[in-house]
């Protein structure tokens, strides 16, 4: 995938075949012509996001509005078209022309940008965009795969065009085929890079339409889309001002590293120097040239994304400096990917070590208590005691890595956000992972500090029970109903891990708990705070209160596919058109083509909106 990668930082598009040792692989990825480079790149790397939910042993095609990712077990590259599994998508009878009339001519016009946009193709080493104006506008744009000679192009556009006619009087259509992809709509979806000479010519159907009145009404759409275009570019040009801000913050500052210097330090971001991955990228252990040990995260984004996380990263979090909180040392915006660089912490992160079945490693109560109080300790600076508020919005076990004496560190702040002093909440989109989250912000999208002391509250039950949280259990199994049952029947230290085979303070194992169940308390204003839990954790004299409410356990505020909370918008498109797996055996595919939602895949633990 590194080479596939590099060609497509380099020239839009990228291929490989490999053929020894067995089995065999074949992956293809391309831009379509109209991205800009960063556009490219970014919908390049949301598409390889998509394709980690595909199990590698089967075969994915993944159609973004702006790139294809594509891998298989046999050669496909020749592939023009594959009737078996290649797609038709029209829009939603919403997106219907109503009137009969309308939709009649609506159709004809659609037939002629479909025939003009073929054609340009097939002479345009394949790819054209083009559009006819008029009563009814039509934007078109098609793109076959580089690795399909003119021949197949053909073939394959022929076959799409013959797909896509069917989609009319719908708004919009796509096709989805093995050598290419079509598209049409009535709004124009591609930049003003490559537009084809067609699109300043007017329908016939339009002239006949409008008549003598033609002038005028041409003057109005003229007037309209020169405001519109104002207002896109404007757009456009805020949010490369915004991207232009980033290079010059890092390189004024002690920040910046050299990609050149991370790729050799991680051998290339080889897989054996893996550590872990996430929703936002996949860490590596590397070595810097003054012999330092470091840990490389390689992010996945598209523009906005990425905007908002770098600043997280790097203006929030680089200042603050904590025992208890994983060190940012740097960053790398140049390559093909971004960088984030911090220190290395050698132990792995929590879950990795407390929910592995039949582990070496047994965490001792002590081991288990330091853990908690480091956390709560490294969550109390962050909410005050670093002179700001910041809220970390995704406090769980693989979030906190043990370094060589199990000390933890707080990781991974790409959804950290700030809250002013004057401000008693932010309302922002849901971020987080589900089973930690607080409930008046998944509920309202409320975010205060009481959010990470919800989650907390659910980090000190699993390491103390050695068992995991999980929103999808049954709830007589459930981690923090187990603990509250036990809690109302004076017997809390039954949910005590029993890997620890009793050997613990009995008093202290309680108290620990009871704080456990006051900080997932449902009502924010009812759970501490994090320099009261430091308080009762390290002062023998404060008493640790009863909680007046049961942990959070009402779950059907959820929906039943987490997946569906995710939106992305850029200004490329990442919405996906289709999403799909493929058994190499069979032809099954998770989602129905058919279908005008996006295909859906198996529900993830971490998700954004």
């Amino acid at each position: 995938m590194k080479l596939v990668s590099r060609k497509v930082n380099e020239e839009r598009w990228g291929s490989l075949a490999v053929v020894s040792p067995k089995p065999e692989f074949f992956t293809l990825a391309q831009c379509y012509d109209f991205l800009s480079h960063t556009d490219c790149l970014a919908c390049y790397f949301e598409s390889r996001k998509k394709l980690l939910k595909c199990p590698p042993e089967q075969s994915a095609r993944i159609y973004l509005d702006g790139c294809f990712f594509r891998y298989d077990n046999y050669s496909f590259f020749s592939e023009a078209v594959d009737e078996e599994r290649d797609t038709v998508k029209c829009a939603s009878p919403k997106g219907v022309w109503k009137e009969k009339y309308i939709g009649k001519e609506f159709a004809k016009v659609v037939d002629q940008v479909i025939m003009n946009v073929t054609e340009m193709a097939v002479r345009n080493e394949g790819f054209a965009v083009a559009g006819l104006r008029g009563g009814d506008a039509v934007y078109a744009m098609a793109q076959c795969w580089m690795t399909v000679d003119a021949k197949s192009c053909k073939t394959c556009l022929l076959n799409a065009g013959t797909k896509i006619r069917k989609c009319a009087p719908a708004r919009e259509g796509r096709v989805m085929n093995a050598g290419c992809y079509l598209r049409y709509s009535n709004e124009k979806f591609f930049s003003n890079g490559r537009v084809s000479e067609s699109e300043s010519q007017p329908s016939k159907v339009g002239i006949t339409k409008v008549g003598i009145l033609s002038a005028i009404a041409l003057s109005v759409l003229a007037t309209f889309g020169a405001l519109l275009g104002y207002k896109k570019i404007s757009e456009r040009k805020k949010g490369q001002n915004n991207l232009a801000e980033i290079p010059s913050f890092v390189h004024n500052s002690n920040l910046n590293f050299k990609y050149e210097e991370l790729e050799m330090a991680t051998d290339f971001f080889d897989g054996s120097r893996k550590l872990g991955q996430g929703g936002a990228g996949t860490v590596f252990k590397g070595t810097l040239p003054d012999g330092r040990t470091v840990a490389v995260k390689k992010l996945c984004f598209n523009t906005r994304q990425w905007v908002d996380q770098f600043f997280n990263e790097v203006n929030l979090i680089s200042g603050i400096q904590h025992k208890n909180l994983v060190r940012l040392l740097g960053c790398s915006i140049e390559g093909p990917e971004s960088l984030l660089v911090y220190e290395y912490v050698p132990n792995r992160s929590l879950d990795q070590i407390l929910f592995v079945k039949h582990s070496v490693q047994i965490l001792s109560w002590q081991e288990r208590f330091d853990i908690i109080l480091g956390t709560a300790e490294g969550l109390a600076y962050l909410h005050g005691g670093c002179g700001e508020k910041i809220v970390h919005r995704d406090i769980k076990t693989s979030n906190i890595l043990l370094d060589e004496n199990l000390s933890p560190k707080i990781a991974d702040f790409g959804l950290a956000r700030g809250v002013a002093a004057d401000k008693s909440h932010v309302s922002t989109g849901i971020a987080g992972t589900l089973g930690y989250m607080a409930p008046e912000y998944l509920v309202r999208g409320q975010l205060t500090d009481k959010a990470d002391v919800y989650a907390f509250g659910v980090l000190v039950l699993e390491i103390v029970c050695g068992r995991k949280n999980s929103v999808f259990m049954q709830k007589s199994t459930s981690v923090l109903y187990s603990v509250w049952k036990h809690c109302q029947a004076n017997n809390i230290t039954e949910s005590v891990d029993p890997a620890l085979k009793g050997r613990y303070a009995l008093g202290e194992a309680a108290n620990v708990l009871q704080i456990g169940l006051l900080c997932t308390q449902a009502s924010a204003a009812l759970r501490p705070s994090m320099s009261e839990v430091v308080q009762m954790l390290t002062n023998i004299e404060c008493i640790v209160p009863s909680p007046k409410q049961p942990p959070f356990m009402n779950a059907s505020v959820i929906t039943d596919d987490p997946t569906s909370m995710n939106t992305s918008n850029s200004n490329w498109q990442t919405a996906i058109e289709l999403s799909s797996c493929f058994y190499s055996a069979q032809s099954s595919s998770v989602g129905s083509p058919e279908s005008d939602s996006p295909a859906r895949f198996q529900a993830s633990e971490s998700f954004r909106r």
